[in-house]
Parts: structure tokens; sequence; C-alpha cells
């Protein structure tokens, strides 16, 4: 590698939408949708042809997931028994989308941070597990609102988008292709999420995160060395979503149930696990790291029980919050940002010198790796 085409994480970025929903005030929009479904189909229910739903809890949610509340773009229409979705107004093309809006916020707050202006940036990756159009590419319509020079594009790996954004821009630094790059994560994902379905409908929220990724040369003195990355996919259909233009469906009605967000729960779990484990522990002996002496996980936020599993597994025992901090209580899973929310709130009291990795895993199934160290 060229010496000066040596890529760092200059800065990153959050965008947090100001509603949130609690447990406590999901399980009552569920349960009532659950009552009048029950009600609604009762004489087929007693007869055996069709299944009664089963309410939720704040116990089974916090226990399955770890989860408390989620953030989202908007609330009442989620709540709503006879709704279940967010109502967000569709906009005119002339005006800002709200993925490339809410993008935009987190991409500033980036910038900023880095003490960069929009113009010194030579490419956006707008990398997300679902865009809310085909084309134009939201990359390119986040680099027109920011006026940037350059190139930008659009990439999906579902929950693993995040860091294979930022491998893929850390590759265009060491070919000398650009020096300064954004990836941005928009992650409106109670879009597609069923929030009628009992084993997932706690599940996700929506956010927006950036990560300025730059020449060594260029950078800002405090900012993070990329020693590594390390990418891997899988194919399974564990965890799947079949929207698409081929396929579309009517805003309501059960058809619409394989179009949104569905997994087996318990199966992505037991093959996940091992293979994002093993990923990281390979990886760190190519980098010549020793695993137990990383000084923080920043994992992705999917499940509480996934991530202990992974960080005993890589540490050699029980992680504490310090080793491996949580944001899934308050953010949910947010798809591919859920490793770069944990790693922006949680890197500020690191030393010179301590080393870490960003992991993100998710459908695919995807892995991704990004192994840092804070510069001295």
């Amino acid at each position: 590698m060229n010496a000066s085409h040596r890529p760092v994480i200059s800065a990153t970025g959050l965008y947090t939408p100001p509603e949130s929903i609690t447990n406590a005030e999901l399980v009552a929009s569920f349960n009532a949708y659950v009552e009048r479904y029950n009600a609604d189909h009762a004489q087929a229910i007693a007869a055996g042809t069709v299944a009664a739903l089963q309410p939720s809890s704040t116990e089974f949610i916090e226990k399955a997931s770890g989860i408390k509340s989620r953030h989202v773009i908007e609330k009442a229409g989620v709540l709503d028994p006879a709704v279940m979705r967010p109502c967000i107004p569709e906009r005119g093309n002339d005006e800002l989308s709200v993925m490339a809006e809410i993008g935009v916020a987190a991409a500033r707050q980036a910038l900023a941070n880095a003490g960069r202006e929009a113009s010194d940036v030579d490419a956006v990756l707008c990398a997300a597990s679902n865009m809310q159009r085909a084309y134009p590419a939201m990359a390119i319509e986040i680099q027109q609102a920011l006026a940037i020079e350059g190139f930008a594009f659009d990439m999906n790996v579902a929950c693993s988008s995040a860091t294979f954004g930022i491998q893929t821009a850390a590759d265009y630094i060491r070919a000398g292709h650009a020096r300064s790059v954004l990836v941005v994560s928009p992650e409106v994902t109670s879009g597609h999420l069923n929030w009628r379905d009992r084993d997932s409908h706690f599940i996700f929220g929506d956010v927006a995160t950036a990560v300025l990724v730059e020449d060594a040369g260029i950078a800002p003195v405090c900012h993070w060395d990329i020693l590594g990355t390390r990418l891997k996919t899988v194919f399974s259909n564990n965890i799947r979503n079949n929207f698409g233009f081929l396929n579309r469906a009517a805003p309501e009605g059960e058809g619409l149930a394989d179009k949104l967000f569905v997994q087996e729960g318990r199966k992505v779990f037991k093959e996940v696990v091992p293979m994002v484990s093993a990923l990281i522990l390979e990886e760190s002996a190519r980098l010549g790291l020793d695993p137990q002496a990383l000084r923080r996980l920043w994992l992705h936020q999917a499940n509480a029980g996934m991530n202990r599993l992974i960080a005993e597994r890589v540490l050699g025992h029980e992680a504490s919050e310090d080793e491996s901090p949580t944001v899934l209580d308050t953010y949910a899973n947010t798809s591919s940002a859920g490793s770069v929310i944990a790693f922006h709130k949680h890197n500020r009291d690191l030393s010179g010198g301590d080393t870490g990795v960003i992991c993100s895993f998710g459908a695919g199934y995807s892995v991704g790796a990004v192994f840092v160290r804070r510069a001295a």
C-alpha cells in the first residue's frame, strides 16, 4: 500500500429521530390489534380454520431481544391498531426525500466533527438495507444536497451495508481514487417491518449514521486507523424481504406479509454467532492482533443474547458493558447503522493505541468487520 494512501476513520455522525416508542406503548397497540383480529375471526377460530393471535408483552420483548424502546420517523401510524405502519407523506420529485434528509443530517455532523467542508469530499456511498426508490440513487441525492463534486452510488448488504461501505471507501483511499469518502446509512426500518407479527413487531427502529473515511495525510489528529477489514457472505433464506418492483402488493392485506421483514430467529442465532466469532478471530490472527486484547467490540445491535455470546467467544470471557457497549435497549435494531451508533457513542474515552472492531452481521447472510486503532 502506498504510504500516503492509508485509510482512516476521521469522524462519524448520527441523526436520531425525535419520536420514540416504548415497549409498553408498542404492546398496547399490538394487543389492541390482536383483540380486534380475534373478535373479527371468532367463528373461524372456534371452527379451527383460523388460528387465534397471541398477545405480546413487555417481558417477552425484553427477554427475546433486550430492546426497551426505539426511535421512529413517524409514531402515530405505527401505534394505530387500524394502521400499524409509519404514515410518511410522499414527497414531490423536487423535494428532498426522507432518506436523503436524515442522511444529510448525519453527514453534516460527521463533517463538522472532522472540521471538514463538504467540498473536501470526493465520493458518497449510501449504504443501507432498503432504499425508498430504485433510482436516482439516494447517494446522488445526498451528494447534491451537500454540494459535493465527484461521484456517488447506493449499495445494499442488509445489516452489513455500513461495514461493507467502509471497506469500499477504504479501498478507494488505498487505490488513490479518492481522499475523502462519506459512507451514509439512513435506515427507515419502520417502513419494512411487519408491525402485526408478534415475533418481530418490536425489532426495528429508525436512524441515520455517517462515517467519514479519509486518507491519513489529510485526517484530523483525533482519528482511527483502519488496520484491516474482512467481509463474508453466505446465502440464507432465514432473513428475507421479498418486496420489489416485480411483486408489488397493495398497502394492506394478508398478501403483504412476506413483502416485509421475515426471519427464522432461532436459526439465525444458531448459524450467525459462530460465523461472526470465527471471522473476527481469523482476521485478528491475520492482522497479528490478540483478540482477547481488543479494547472494545462495537457489535451489530440486533439481539443482546447474540452479542453476549459473540463477545465471549472473541474475548475469552463474558464481556462487560465497557468492552461491548449496547445501544440496542434505546435504539433497537437499526440494521446497518447499529454498530456505527455503538462506535459513535462509545469511542471517545479510549486512548491512543487502543484497538477495537466494528462488526455487523445480518441478512444474506453477511458479516463485515472493520478493525481500528485509536491514533496516538
